[in-house]
């Protein structure tokens, strides 16, 4: 086509300028396929003269096709292809080939070639725009070669591992794609390589397993990491065994899965130790809980003995329980009994005394806080729930916890969540709460200082602690034991015990329980000097052996005025016992102590039941 005068120049000039600043190889031709103009870059790579007239788009008369000889060899016949479809159809085209530059030496590069035409269509020139791939070809033959030296060392393994007695398997970089199963395997599934192919890997595994070991799975997946899990794998007969199956990747050099090798080997005899073993243990467990020694809860007495027994049954059971009785009876190792014998005793036992923790921190000690929550908190700090999680958290002195305490622990044991102080994200916690009062907890909630939705809630398994009067029959074994655990400790040894001692020491009320006898031996044995254990009499207060007639009368008068008052609470509870509504509730003592007056003052609770009908 011809232009108008002036316009061709200018427009060839335009045209040259805007190419010349393009950062990629460029060229254009004449609509007839004569090359007129290379940009800078472009001749500089082909090693043109300064004066060549491609470098200035002075028209030629050399067709591109006579420059073909810049071409690799064996790129001409698609080059020409391309080329000629272009120039028949009008149409763009594009095409990879390798271009010799000014050195002699070949490079990729990625050859589009775009028409441009005039606002009525005419074709003016063809633009040819050459991208350098070079780099992206040789990363392309690089994975083509190790995908090739793959495959030809995966011909030798799968030769050896048809050998092996384990059971392999290779499988694609999604898992999806099986690629090979060793003969082992085949015969242990009793499949042919095909039908292997064409079964899911689930369906050859226990279907119990699938729920553990697929997180793993996934993970891996995800990471491209290694793992191994322990699953059963079925055989051919139906039954299963349990394998160890190590998951492996292959990964190229930029760190992509190109295979994922899966070894299981047998494990089958050693599962069955484990079991055999597990089941010795069990049976070592049962014996020693039913040994007589619950840790440190010494005695043999009928009321120690109905308390154990409570915590052989409740220990196993994730409920929560609430331990009753006196201070110095010895409910926080009640506490560690049960935890001991429980599923979580190879977790944390915490314990919180309730009443020793200032109420202005208290939110923090059980629940934890954030930094910043409040002045002096310069750093987060978990609190008493989250270091028992998956353990036992033990409460003691529960009735002491103030009400706004007790409405974010009746949450916690509803909801299973907790509350950093200064933070409003709930923090899932998994926690056996233990807990334990000298307290009457039904009071207290008679007088508006305990919440009763939260005493249903820890009342779900009480056990009462007998005080050490009810259980006299226990203080000479207690008597002989913190004497030997003193006597150890101190360097001290003793032949035996005064008589006039262990009988006082029976007689004596021990209003401070056991805790109050572990005292009064601890102080003997540090001052005494003879291998005769003595206790000065001075420290028992005890009541005058000799009372007066009348104060024979007037304690006949009050056991007079106790009883009825026992007899009419039975009569209001109809002789129930224990609970809210029971008589021991309305008289604000322990059921056990109840139980305690009613035998000694002779009354008979089971006529008051009677009397309910």
């Amino acid at each position: 086509m011809e232009f108008a005068s002036g316009q061709e120049p200018s427009f060839a000039a335009q045209l040259r300028k805007t190419l010349n600043t393009i950062p990629a190889y460029t060229w254009y031709a004449l609509p007839s396929g004569v090359l007129t103009f290379v940009n800078e870059g472009y001749a500089n790579y082909l090693g043109l003269a300064k004066d060549d007239p491609l470098r200035h788009g002075v028209e030629t008369t050399i067709p591109w096709d006579t420059h073909i000889n810049l071409v690799h060899p064996d790129d001409h016949e698609e080059t020409l292809k391309v080329g000629e479809a272009c120039n028949r159809t009008g149409a763009a085209g594009q095409a990879a080939f390798r271009i010799r530059n000014a050195e002699g030496e070949y490079r990729w590069f990625l050859s589009r070639l775009e028409a441009l035409r005039a606002s009525d269509g005419t074709l003016l020139y063809w633009i040819g725009i050459n991208l350098d791939i070079e780099e992206l070809k040789r990363a392309e033959q690089q994975r083509k070669t190790a995908e090739d030296k793959i495959r030809e060392q995966e011909i030798e393994f799968r030769q050896i591992l048809d050998l092996t007695p384990e059971i392999i398997a290779v499988f694609g970089p999604h898992y999806r794609e099986r690629l090979f199963i060793n003969r082992k395997a085949l015969d242990y599934f009793g499949l042919t390589l095909d039908e292997w192919r064409n079964t899911a890997p689930s369906a050859l595994g226990h279907p119990d397993d699938s729920q553990r070991v697929q997180p793993i799975w996934e993970r891996a997946m995800a990471t491209g990491s290694a793992f191994e899990a322990e699953g059963r794998l079925r055989k051919s007969d139906g039954t299963y065994r349990w394998f160890l199956i190590r998951y492996n990747p292959v990964c190229d050099e930029a760190g992509q899965v190109l295979r994922w090798y899966v070894a299981s080997t047998d494990i089958e005899d050693r599962k069955r130790d484990e079991e055999r073993l597990e089941r010795e243990n069990a049976a070592l467990r049962e014996e020693i809980n039913q040994a007589p020694m619950f840790e440190e809860i010494i005695g043999s007495s009928e009321p120690l003995r109905r308390v154990l027994s409570q915590v052989s049954k409740v220990a196993p059971s994730d409920s929560t329980v609430l331990i009753l009785g006196q201070t110095g009876t010895g409910k926080e190792l009640i506490a560690r009994a049960i935890h001991k014998r429980s599923k979580r005793s190879g977790r944390s036992f915490i314990g919180v005394n309730c009443a020793a923790i200032p109420t202005s921190l208290i939110a923090s000690e059980l629940f934890g806080h954030e930094k910043g929550a409040f002045t002096g908190a310069t750093q987060r700090r978990l609190g008493r729930f989250e270091a028992a999680n998956g353990g036992t958290l033990f409460l003691d002195e529960i009735g002491d916890l103030p009400q706004d305490i007790q409405i974010a622990l009746l949450r916690v044991l509803q909801e299973r969540e907790i509350e950093r102080v200064g933070s409003d994200r709930p923090i899932h916690v998994d926690v056996r709460i233990l807990a334990a009062t000298h307290r009457n907890l039904d009071k207290l909630v008679a007088e508006g200082k305990f919440r009763q939705d939260l005493l249903y809630r820890l009342n779900v398994v009480p056990v009462t602690m007998p005080s050490l009067r009810e259980r006299a029959a226990d203080i000479p074994t207690l008597v002989e034991y913190f004497i030997g655990r003193f006597g150890k400790k101190m360097g001290k040894k003793f032949r035996s015990v005064e008589n006039e001692t262990l009988k006082m020491m029976q007689q004596y009320e021990w209003p401070g329980n056991v805790r109050e006898l572990q005292n009064v031996i601890e102080r003997a044995v540090t001052l005494s000097d003879s291998e005769i254990f003595s206790v000065d009499p001075a420290w028992l207060k005890r009541e005058p052996s000799e009372i007066s007639q009348s104060g024979m009368a007037l304690n006949g008068l009050l056991l007079a005025q106790e009883k009825e008052m026992i007899e009419t609470a039975l009569t209001q509870s109809r002789g129930r016992i224990s609970g809210v509504a029971g008589a021991a509730a309305k008289l604000g003592i322990p059921d056990s102590t109840l139980e305690t007056k009613i035998k000694r003052l002779g009354i008979d609770k089971y006529r008051f039941k009677s009397q309910s009908h």
